[in-house]
């Protein structure tokens, strides 16, 4: 006989914890279902890991240039990677038993679900049977891999994480947040690292102005960028077989790593529930409510496909359960050196939607904060609509991007013009400045 519950959440990830944590805070009987560790993708395999070891590639960066600053060292920097790795498991560690404490009101389940009825809504782990009025899927996705031959050569992001030592050499299939994110990372501790991108920019939903930027900054740091490329094969040996231009090379390496996208973890026994699509992006819901074509079934985070970034999870979630959150705009941010960050429409977009637009700039090498922190690459972009003032995207490369862009974010869904950020106070000496500055 199954056992009742008001709601039941299929995974623990950023899209699952926090709605499942809001449900129980009302007083609901909430049972996670998870099937491996608390905290998702996001926490053990994605934003947490990647960004610990962002930082260490920073210090080491700041160590390289101390000259600059008047600091002579003693001489060159050793990097002990196996250290930084044990430091990054160890934030992995402390923020897992957060997400526990987040959950003591909820009854947590270790095991695979599979969905076993729609009416009413029925969910199965192991020889439990669980039935609720509400389920919410948040099972996230799993890196994906090109279908060419030799493609099991390859790391995913979830192997390279898993290095305790650097390769002398790294060849990144995938010029995307992710691909560039290892890049940055590895060629900063003093890795030779390669990128190959399909597309004829990398980062393809970006400004592509900001892209171009970026590649730039990459390249002068020694990261070598192939764009219009298509890889064909990997081969024994690790060689990665590319056509660019009607011409066909390869790049050799110690290590490859495939970061070609992501693909949705679809729940056993959906297949068999009337009313739900499942295509490759994921599984098709209502794009305000989360709710599948089945009544009571919602999904929510990287399963659905709308945006795959842990935070549009979190706030999906939450929407799902009956939280007043907005939805747009996300903002999404690359964590390499320098961080670019975006919210809202690119120039493209705003142009193809039928917008006039009016485009605004701000350069980081006239800001004073940036010059005395020694990194002034990079500069604010803001796209408004030239008839209202109306602020409709933003884009920033460099220091501390990732921070800067929430104003812009909430300056969008707010609907503030561009001439009311331009005349609030901003203070000096701030990087912020920018901001109002692009304008």
């Amino acid at each position: 006989m199954s056992e009742q519950r008001d709601l039941i959440v299929i995974g623990s990830g950023p899209g699952g914890y926090p709605a499942a944590a809001a449900a129980a805070a009302r007083g609901e009987k909430v049972t996670v279902i998870e099937r491996g560790m608390p905290g998702g993708t996001c926490l053990n395999r994605g934003c947490i890991p990647t960004k610990c070891l962002a930082r260490t590639a920073e210090v080491a960066l700041t160590v390289a240039e101390s000259q600059v600053f008047g600091i002579d060292t003693a001489g060159p920097a050793v990097i002990d990677y196996a250290r930084a790795v044990e430091r990054k498991d160890n934030v992995i560690n402390g923020l897992r038993e957060g997400v526990k404490a987040v959950l003591s009101g909820v009854e947590v389940i270790e095991g695979e679900a599979r969905i076993v009825s729609a009416n009413p809504l029925t969910v199965a782990v192991g020889d439990q049977t669980l039935t609720a009025a509400k389920v919410i899927i948040a099972t996230g996705s799993e890196p994906a891999r090109l279908p060419v031959p030799g493609a099991e050569l390859a790391m995913t992001s979830d192997e390279i994480l898993n290095l305790r030592e650097l390769p002398a050499s790294l060849a990144v299939i995938g010029g995307g947040v992710i691909g560039l994110e290892f890049a940055s990372i590895f060629s900063a501790l003093g890795v030779d690292v390669t990128v190959v991108e399909y597309c004829k920019e990398i980062l393809p939903p970006f400004d592509a102005e900001i892209a171009k930027r970026l590649r730039m900054a990459l390249k002068k740091r020694g990261v070598n960028i192939i764009v219009g490329a298509q890889v064909t094969a990997i081969r024994e040996g690790l060689e990665v077989d590319y056509t660019a231009k009607g011409k066909t090379s390869f790049v050799a390496a110690e290590a490859v790593l495939m970061a070609v996208g992501r693909r949705p973890v679809i729940p056993a026994g959906l297949d068999t529930i009337a009313g739900v699509e499942v295509t490759r992006r994921g599984i098709t819901v209502d794009p305000q409510t989360m709710q599948t074509g089945c009544p009571g079934l919602y999904a929510v985070g990287d399963v659905n496909g709308i945006c795959q970034l842990a935070h549009a999870a979190t706030a999906q979630g939450l929407r799902a359960v009956g939280e007043n959150v907005d939805l747009e705009p996300v903002p999404a941010v690359v964590f390499t050196v320098p961080e670019a960050a975006m919210t809202g429409m690119t120039e493209q977009q705003a142009i193809d939607a039928g917008y006039e637009v009016r485009i605004g700039k701000a350069t980081f090498r006239s800001n004073g904060k940036a010059l005395a922190e020694g990194d002034a690459e990079g500069m604010v972009k803001t796209v408004i609509d030239a008839k209202t003032g109306r602020l409709l995207g933003a884009h920033i490369l460099g220091l501390h991007a990732a921070d800067l862009i929430h104003e812009l974010s909430l300056a969008i869904a707010a609907g503030v013009t561009a001439d009311q950020v331009h005349r609030a106070v901003h203070a000096h000496p701030t990087l912020a400045e920018t901001v109002a500055h692009a304008m």
